[in-house]
């Protein structure tokens, strides 16, 4: 039984290519208690690799979060797998707004302590006990009232590049991070505003709404499907979009445009840019964001330090890395004194 990958990044795209066949990025998530995750994620990397399934899939005794490139002609058959696991029978499927054959290129399914880190130690909290769900129409309709406070539940290198008009943008580089900050600052509206939120696919708003019912507030509603959802609702039904710019999306296009507007700037030049993009030298691997004249200029680098190790021989750009941890820095996205336009201001809290 065939439980990881056997190809590499590279094999796996050329088969793609080879194939000429449409694919079909989608996403989806379910708060569940599941009783034993690594048999689960078992169970699930075999039948999704034989549908030839790719993505990045977390499992926890607190559900799954899925982020895949389906084969479009083998979609139904992945759909009925789907209906056949009793807590994903009929769920809400994200299609991406802007489709690449490309997005995923291996299909990994990890058991993790939880499908969103939150840092919090509480058996009482119940993950299940969430807010009111808000479709597009209702969800613009409450957030023009000046009782609602709208909340970003993104980090900040995601918010960069496009968020709701109006929307407080924490400057935070963890949904982890995030909860403490929106508590203390939201403290007081327990009873009297609405506290609306939103995130790519919901599922960080989702916990947030339930965490934050289980602090006291009365009134939580959450973007249905976050802005994925919001974006296909929008178009479908005519409805105005109230989202500026890109959303960013964890896959190989980093990010789907929702409005034509660029409300970000180059890190290196400040000239308006909402393109990411992560270090070539691999040894740093930041992400930030470049112009196609930085790219072409600073050769794809983030920095004159990364610049002069990508032209090293490959063999001594291996000993460099040997023994070293940088995890701490590739964890940071966008976080680095060495770029100059690095945006330093969050769209501010409206209590």
């Amino acid at each position: 039984m065939q439980l990881y990958n056997r190809l590499s990044a590279e094999e796996r795209r050329a088969l793609i290519e080879q194939a000429g066949e449409d694919r079909l990025t989608i996403s989806f998530y379910q708060y569940h208690q599941i009783k034993d995750p690594e048999l689960f994620r078992n169970e699930l990397f075999e039948a999704w690799d034989k549908l030839d399934v790719l993505g990045r899939i977390y499992v926890a005794y607190e559900g799954i979060n899925a982020q895949l490139s389906v084969p479009a002609k083998k979609f139904n058959e992945f759909k009925t797998h789907l209906d056949s696991i009793s807590f994903l029978n009929g769920i809400r499927l994200n299609v991406a707004v802007e489709q690449d054959d490309y997005s995923f290129l291996k299909l990994k399914v990890k058991v993790r302590d939880k499908i969103v880190a939150d840092g919090l130690d509480d058996e009482t909290f119940d993950v299940t006990d969430k807010g009111t769900h808000l479709k597009a129409d209702k969800f613009n309709e409450i957030i023009s009232k000046d009782d609602t406070i709208l909340i970003d539940m993104r980090n900040h290198y995601e918010s960069e590049i496009g968020h709701f008009d109006g929307a407080w943008t924490p400057d935070v580089d963890t949904f982890r991070d995030s909860l403490p900050i929106i508590l203390d600052e939201i403290k007081g509206n327990e009873d009297d505003k609405n506290i609306v939120m939103y995130c790519t696919g919901g599922i960080r708003c989702e916990k947030a709404s339930a965490y934050f019912k289980h602090q006291g507030f009365k009134n939580v509603f959450q973007l249905e499907g976050g802005i994925i959802e919001y974006t296909r609702q929008i178009k479908e039904q005519n409805i105005e979009n109230k989202f500026i710019g890109k959303n960013f999306v964890f896959d190989n296009r980093m990010a789907e445009r929702i409005s034509e507007d660029v409300i970000a700037n180059c890190h290196q030049c400040g000239a308006p840019c909402d393109n990411h993009t992560n270090c070539s030298n691999v040894d740093c691997n930041l992400l930030f964001i470049q112009c196609d004249s930085c790219k072409e200029k600073m050769q794809n680098c983030c920095s004159e330090e990364c610049i002069e190790i990508v032209n090293l021989p490959e063999a001594e750009q291996k000993a460099r890395r040997k023994g070293k941890d940088n995890s701490n820095r590739i964890f940071h996205k966008g976080r680095s004194d060495k770029l100059k336009f690095l945006k330093k201001e969050e769209q501010p809290f409206k209590g």
